[in-house]
Order: C-alpha cells, then sequence, then structure tokens
C-alpha cells in the first residue's frame, strides 16, 4: 500500500459509492422513518424522537471510541493483517444487513429502540474509518475535491432513490401496506454489502511504515507507557475535544451545522406537510423528493465543478441562497393554493434541491482538508479522530432535528395513524418548514463569512507542513504566519506540537518534552 499510488476511476467510484450507506440509509430514515413509525407503528412523534435521541447518546461514546481505535488499530496484528481502517469495513459487510430490523410494523417502543441502535452503532463502526480514506490515499487538492464530489454525487443519487423506491412501492402495494418500506430497505441493505466490497478491494490507507514512522517521532524514539483503561477514556476525550482548538475546523462545524440541521428539519417535516398541510398523498410526496434528489444531484455537480475556481465560502453562501428561495415556495404553496400548485411544488423543490445539493458537497469537500491543517498544529496525522467528531455531528444533527420536530409536533396536538391533522398541528408544520430552515441556514452562512481555507492557503500549508519535517526549527515569514494563523488560529512559535493541544501534547508537557523540538 501507498499513499503515493495513482488514483484510477474506479478508486473514486468505489470511494464514493459508499455515500450509499452513508447518505442513503440517512436519507431514506430522515423522509420516511418518523412517518413510518406514528403512521404503522402506533408511536408518537416524541416516542419517534426519543429513539434517535437515545442512539446519539452511545454514538457520544461509539464514535469518537471509534475514532481513536482506527487511529491505532495498526499496533493489533489484525490491523497489520487488514489494516487499521479495512477492518472495519470487511467486519461490516454482513453487519449492514440489519438495515431492514426497524422497519417492521407490529412491534414496540423497545423493539424499535434496539434495532435502531444496532444499526447505528455498525454505521458508526464502518463509516468512521471510511471517512479517512480520502485524507490517507492523496494529499492532492484536487483528487481529493473528486473524492468528496463522487462520494456525494452517488450520495445524492442514493438519496433520489431513497425518495423514489418507497413511492413506487406504496403505490404498487397500496398506501396503508407497511411492507413498502420493509422492502425499500431490503434493497438497500443489499445494496450496501456490495458497495462495501468494492470499497475493500479498491481503496487503500496510509501504508504501514509511515504510520510506524510518525509515532516514532511523536514518541521520540523510546517505549509509550501503557495507558489503564481510565487514562484511555482520557485520551478518548480529551483527543476529541482537541478538534475545536483548530479554528478552521470549529469554523466549519458551525457550516456543517447551519446547511445539515436546515436539511435534517426540512426532511423530517416534509412527508407531513405534503401529507398534512397541503392533503396530498405519500405517493406524491415521493415524486417531490424525487424532484428535489435530480436536482440535487446537479447541485453537487454544480459544486464539483466550481469548487476549483472560486472560494468555497461563497459557493457555499450562493446554495443557502438557493434554498432557501426553495423553502419560500414551498411555504407559498401552502399560504396562497390554486391551480398551480403542484407546479410551483416542483419547481420549488427543483430550485432547493440545487442548493441543496452544493451544499451537501461543500463542507465534505472542506472537511477532508482539515487533517492537514491539524498537522500543522499537532505534528500528527489524527484522521481518525476528525472523522469520529465528523460522525458523530452527523447523527447527532439528525437526531436533534426528529427530537425537535417530534416534540413540537406532540406538543401541537399531533395525532399518531391520523390521516387529518388538527388546524394547530398543520400550521405547526408550516411554521417547522419555514422558520426552523431558515434558522439554521442563518447561522451557517454567518460562520462562512470567517472561512478562509482556499485552494491557495491549502498548497501553503502543505509546503509549510513539509518544511517542519526537514527543519522544527522552521521559521515563516511575516504574510505566510498570518495566513497560517487565520487556519489554525495558532501564533507560529506554538506550532508543530509546542502546545497542548491533543491527550499527547499535553502529557509531553506535563513531563517538561515538546514535540519534535
Amino acid at each position: 500500500m501507498s499513499s503515493k499510488r495513482d488514483v484510477k476511476w474506479y478508486n473514486y467510484f468505489s470511494y464514493g459509492m459508499v455515500d450509499f450507506l452513508g447518505a442513503g440509509s440517512t436519507a431514506l430514515t430522515s423522509a420516511w422513518l418518523l412517518f413510518f413509525y406514528t403512521t404503522f407503528c402506533g408511536l408518537t412523534a416524541t416516542e419517534g424522537a426519543l429513539i434517535f435521541a437515545s442512539a446519539r447518546v452511545v454514538d457520544a461514546v461509539a464514535s469518537p471510541l471509534m475514532g481513536v481505535i482506527t487511529d491505532n488499530f495498526h499496533k493489533t496484528r489484525l490491523g497489520k493483517r487488514f489494516g487499521r481502517r479495512k477492518f472495519f469495513i470487511l467486519l461490516g459487510i454482513p453487519l449492514v444487513l440489519s438495515y431492514t430490523l426497524f422497519w417492521v410494523s407490529g412491534h414496540t417502543f423497545i423493539y424499535y429502540l434496539l434495532t435502531y441502535v444496532t444499526f447505528d452503532v455498525i454505521y458508526t463502526m464502518v463509516l468512521v474509518p471510511y471517512e479517512t480514506l480520502a485524507s490517507e490515499m492523496t494529499q492532492d487538492y484536487k483528487k481529493r475535491s473528486i473524492f468528496s464530489g463522487m462520494r456525494l454525487f452517488c450520495g445524492q443519487v442514493s438519496a433520489f432513490f431513497a425518495a423514489f423506491i418507497p413511492g413506487r412501492l406504496i403505490a404498487v402495494l397500496g398506501k396503508d401496506n407497511p411492507v413498502s418500506f420493509l422492502y425499500a430497505a431490503g434493497i438497500f441493505a443489499v445494496v450496501f454489502v456490495v458497495i462495501l466490497i468494492f470499497l475493500y478491494i479498491f481503496t487503500w490507507e496510509r501504508p504501514l511504515n509511515e504510520i510506524e514512522a510518525i509515532d516514532l517521532a511523536n514518541d521520540d524514539g523510546k517505549p509509550v507507557k501503557k495507558l489503564s483503561s481510565a487514562d484511555k477514556f482520557h485520551k478518548i476525550y480529551t483527543d476529541l475535544f482537541s478538534t475545536f482548538k483548530i479554528k478552521a475546523f470549529r469554523i466549519h462545524i458551525m457550516m456543517y451545522l447551519g446547511c445539515y440541521i436546515s436539511q435534517d428539519i426540512f426532511s423530517q417535516v416534509f412527508t407531513y406537510f405534503i401529507v398534512f398541510a397541503l392533503a396530498y398523498t405519500a405517493i406524491v410526496a415521493s415524486n417531490v423528493l424525487s424532484v428535489i434528489s435530480i436536482a440535487c444531484i446537479l447541485g453537487v455537480l454544480m459544486g464539483i465543478f466550481t469548487i476549483a475556481r472560486f472560494n468555497p465560502a461563497s459557493i457555499y453562501r450562493f446554495s443557502v441562497v438557493l434554498f432557501g428561495i426553495g423553502v419560500i415556495g414551498f411555504v407559498c404553496a401552502y399560504l396562497i393554493p390554486g391551480a398551480n400548485q403542484m407546479w410551483l411544488l416542483v419547481l420549488s423543490g427543483f430550485v432547493s434541491g440545487i442548493g441543496r445539493g452544493a451544499l451537501a458537497y461543500i463542507p465534505w469537500n472542506i472537511y477532508s482538508f482539515i487533517p492537514d491543517v491539524d498537522e500543522l498544529v499537532t505534528g500528527q496525522r489524527r484522521e481518525g479522530i476528525f472523522a469520529g467528531v465528523m460522525t458523530f455531528t452527523r447523527k447527532a444533527t439528525q437526531a436533534f432535528a426528529v427530537f425537535l420536530v417530534g416534540v413540537i409536533l406532540d406538543h401541537s396536538g399531533f395525532v399518531a395513524k391520523a390521516t387529518v391533522q388538527a388546524p394547530l398541528s398543520v400550521h405547526m408544520i408550516v411554521t417547522i418548514m419555514g422558520v426552523g430552515v431558515f434558522f439554521f441556514l442563518i447561522i451557517g452562512m454567518i460562520a462562512s463569512y470567517r472561512f478562509r481555507l482556499t485552494k491557495e492557503s491549502h498548497a501553503l500549508l502543505l509546503h509549510e507542513v513539509d518544511e517542519y519535517k526537514k527543519d522544527a526549527h522552521h521559521v515563516m515569514d511575516e504574510q505566510t504566519a498570518a495566513t497560517m494563523k487565520q487556519l489554525t488560529g495558532w501564533d507560529q512559535e506554538k506550532l508543530w506540537g509546542r502546545n497542548a493541544v491533543g491527550y499527547q501534547a499535553k502529557m509531553k508537557k506535563k513531563t517538561g518534552k515538546e514535540l519534535h523540538v
């Protein structure tokens, strides 16, 4: 294995297809699961929300723990044999079939809680190591952008099928037949197995000799003291929270939360909006969601072809505007009903979809470069830690959206299994659609004005990392130091491990040692 290997089209494709698991499972869950729980399983909206929230409590441990495990798994016999990342991908191949378990109607709250949490842990076990691979396969800005673009393109294609397939099954099997959702989940589960096989075969990770060389440098060539169980957990959460000491990552997370929470709120409430506010069927909701998904694919392509020419933050803001215009169109369809209502829904779906597609692409493209910024600060490669934080954040945003929508709906008088809802509940659905989405979009847009990681600044960043590797006492010129501070948040005398960022750095500072000095 080598991070210098040539990247072929099938490497991009095999990497990107995995977002059928990442985005596809999330899209099917976001658009339909809460609706499935309240319509076919007899759960209240709050009970459905509690299932998602409970999974996030588990994930608060699982995601960062998985990040640390994959960063260090090369020290084990299995890690040396199968790879510190790819071992868990191999393990996940049969386990992802569990995705079908929580789409079976007629069970209790406990059953749905346990089956959802089980799959969520499996999802974390696969996605955390997967998200490190783009950073490990290449350092090239353009190639990483293509990896991110292929991933988001495949993710949006999967989102289209997540919207389209349930509608077609409902049309064939009947709107009151819950088996439609089980069949849709079964189709996705089989696809998950196939794509993980391709991922395992056609991708690679950082070579073992490079990892061991970095470990040796960071340990000053001396044996590492074995940690107790308590120290291990201390290390995990110290490293987890240390990611927020990187300025570019803090801003990136705000942009990410702004666009993804707004999209999750939209996805959670959209089917309710179509069925109860506009009095259409779930088939119509599926059709409009399919239009949105097709437009999302175009939005991802827009992001891919513009990311190398424009500041990512500028593309982000333009995409926020498009998404916002589409949401206004949906609200207008409710406030101004008429003969052209369906056309307005389709047009609004198309415009909002382009914005959503680009918004889905930009943060994940940015994310693949954050470990490079962190390396300048810490002198370490911590892709696993950042992947753990990102996976937890992604699932936490979805859970927050579901919990928010579920609790608000129940408090507005929403009735499970009812075909018609009270006016207060309908008005609340429309309010969530408008106010909830715009609130978080504005947060993301404000954060984007402080983001400074571009193609040019990233190239300069990599140059400075190389200089520090050659000479730990390297001194930047004033302008370069200012640019690096905009990215890292640190003055140059604190860079390259001369700080207390992360558990290892804190321990070395406590003993009077510094990294690379």
